[in-house]
């Protein structure tokens, strides 16, 4: 299972960062980590074989780090999945 985690956070310290990034680095289920910009403050891509494995997942993210909101997309299908840049030749 993909799922898509949009956190957002009322904490904007440097020592909150760091712990946060830590944590979510430490976890093998996540594939992607990016911080961006708009209404949440971080997205993570995760994969999981199962909802008992998002879930340990979450309860790992509530409990370690101090969250304002924490919302999760399942993906249902794939439609498109590619690694090529798309860089055009002279």
């Amino acid at each position: 299972m993909t799922v898509f985690i949009l956190v957002r956070t009322s904490q904007h310290r440097i020592d909150w960062f760091e712990s946060f990034h830590a944590l979510v680095k430490s976890l093998p289920d996540v594939v992607e980590f990016y911080r961006v910009t708009g209404s949440t403050d971080y997205l993570l891509k995760v994969v999981v074989s199962s909802i008992q494995g998002y879930d340990r997942v979450y309860k790992t993210l509530i409990e370690g780090a101090e969250l304002a909101d924490v919302t999760s997309m399942f993906a249902m299908e794939q439609i498109k999945y590619t690694t090529a840049l798309p860089v055009q030749r002279a």
